[in-house]
């Protein structure tokens, strides 16, 4: 047989196989017909066929009508803490050689000058460009917020840089800023609730759900209506990514900075005329199908505008993975009431969730990055130096004598009994004497909250690290007078 009749045969036998899973041509023809007619009575027993369900449309319907009268005043203060500390992450994280790296790498690339970086006076770069450097500078230390309310989301980092580049570049106010972080955190964080196994499937859900926030954010800071920001939020959807291999990497927060840049970008297309799948989260194909082995559609939309998602949002006292906050509560607590000095510990237990080994399980991490996400680094060095800040995360200490000392000998157990904000640590001297420390929420969690003071303590500490103090002052006033704002240039130009 020649070369020509086996590629013949081939061809064939192909076309014959593939004739008997795909519909016919008439079948083709009456689906078509029927969904121009009928969505709800499509079939969906194929590929991205309609469900009728109408779930990302009503959430987008929602999302797009949100107006600042709504919200509570819970909800608008709330954003207000939000903003404070993600400027404050960003102003101390614009220095990181990680986020230097980036900046320069899009400086050579070539970027024209459109609105503000962050930390970088008198740099403007695109508006797609300067939402990816500002989101990375508020991630890459991970001091950043995180909302525990079944899902591990900064839902700041990846949304804020998206909100303050397209309102410097139209001059927007504050309030629409509040309204549209608002709508950012009910679009990512109940699209995380709606699929339980998103984060087992080992997707960062910054990038991710991340994608989804600042989809939904952008959208309503641009005004779109109900239609185009369900067009954005497909466009949105189909740029997400994020990989949990990464962390511990520059990758990691890039994905916040990527996050911010799908937003901006997603939002921009759809006000254009650019469209996309109208079901792209309830989909056979869609978001929450494909990202996890699970759903919960309900939690889309239930009680939709009866409670602000943001309101349950947490922040980190800590410069590093979340669900490593209770077991440094813990070993900071027994280094201080202990006064055990660690050379002489022979014993250092430590029992957390289970899924704290399973997402920071890195017994010698290489750099300060990689330090972020060690138990063991985490519960050595916080109890040596009894704090857990931006210090305690950095290469040098990482690769401190002591601390590698000390954190050959934690053992990290998992105990079933314990919740993702628990952890119970304890140790044992040289003189047989033991001592105890129990942690039933975590600082920062919504049931152990960081104050108002708390948050501005933090920020200042931050931000002085990159501007002057009559800078940091009118920082925060403006941010603690957001709603007042009348243009967001007034709030950017301080900050770079």
């Amino acid at each position: 047989m020649t070369t020509i009749n086996r590629r013949n045969l081939l061809e064939t036998s192909f076309l014959v196989a593939a004739s008997s899973f795909l519909p016919s041509s008439n079948s083709m023809a009456n689906d078509s017909a029927s969904a121009a007619q009928s969505p709800k009575t499509t079939s969906n027993t194929y590929g991205a066929g309609n469900t009728g369900l109408g779930i990302s449309k009503k959430l987008t319907e929602f999302t797009s009508s949100i107006q600042f009268e709504q919200l509570s005043s819970a909800a608008i203060h709330e954003t207000k803490r939000a903003t404070l500390d993600w400027l404050g992450c960003a102003l101390i994280g614009s220095k990181h050689p990680t986020s230097i790296n980036l900046v320069n790498t899009l400086k050579s690339i070539g970027s024209y000058s459109a609105v503000r970086v962050i930390g970088h006076p008198g740099l403007k770069m695109s508006l797609l460009d300067t939402p990816v450097a500002n989101g990375q500078m508020g991630h890459v230390l991970d001091f950043d917020d995180t909302h525990l309310g079944g899902v591990i989301l900064h839902t700041s980092t990846a949304t804020m840089p998206a909100l303050l580049a397209i309102g410097e570049q139209k001059k927007l106010n504050g309030r629409q800023l509040i309204v549209s972080l608002v709508a950012a955190f009910e679009g990512g964080i109940r699209t995380g609730q709606a699929m339980p196994n998103h984060h087992r499937g080992g997707w960062h859900l910054t990038g991710s759900l991340g994608t989804i926030a600042s989809t939904i954010g952008a959208a309503r800071m641009l005004n779109l209506d109900a239609q185009k920001t369900l067009m954005a939020l497909g466009i949105g959807c189909t740029q997400a990514a994020g990989m949990q291999q990464n962390r511990g990497s520059d990758c990691k927060s890039l994905h916040a900075g990527k996050s911010a840049y799908h937003g901006v970008l997603s939002a921009t297309l759809a006000a254009n005329g650019f469209n996309s799948s109208p079901e792209i989260l309830e989909g056979n194909l869609g978001f929450t199908r494909i990202y996890s082995t699970s759903q919960d559609l309900d939690l889309l939309t239930k009680d939709l505008g009866k409670e602000w998602v943001i309101v349950s949002n947490g922040y980190k006292p800590y410069s590093c993975g979340v669900v490593l906050h209770p077991l440094i509560d813990a070993c900071i607590g027994l280094s201080k009431t202990s006064q055990v000095p660690w050379s002489d510990i022979t014993n250092f237990e430590v029992l957390v969730h289970p899924d704290v080994i399973r997402i920071t399980g890195v017994d010698q991490p290489g750099s300060g990055l990689m330090s972020k996400f060690s138990a063991n680094h985490a519960a050595a060095v916080s109890y040596i130096d009894r704090a857990g800040g931006v210090s305690q995360f950095t290469n040098e200490r990482s690769q401190d004598a002591a601390v590698i000392q000390l954190r050959k000998i934690v053992k990290v157990l998992p105990s079933t009994n314990l919740q993702l904000d628990q952890a119970s640590a304890r140790i044992t001297t040289k003189s047989g004497a033991s001592f105890d420390m129990n942690i039933e929420h975590a600082k920062g969690t919504i049931q152990n909250p960081m104050s108002d003071k708390d948050l501005e303590s933090k920020f200042i500490q931050n931000a002085r690290t990159c501007i002057s103090n009559d800078k940091t002052k009118r920082i925060l006033d403006l941010v603690w007078n957001l709603e007042k704002l009348t243009d967001i240039n007034q709030l950017t130009r301080v900050c770079s």
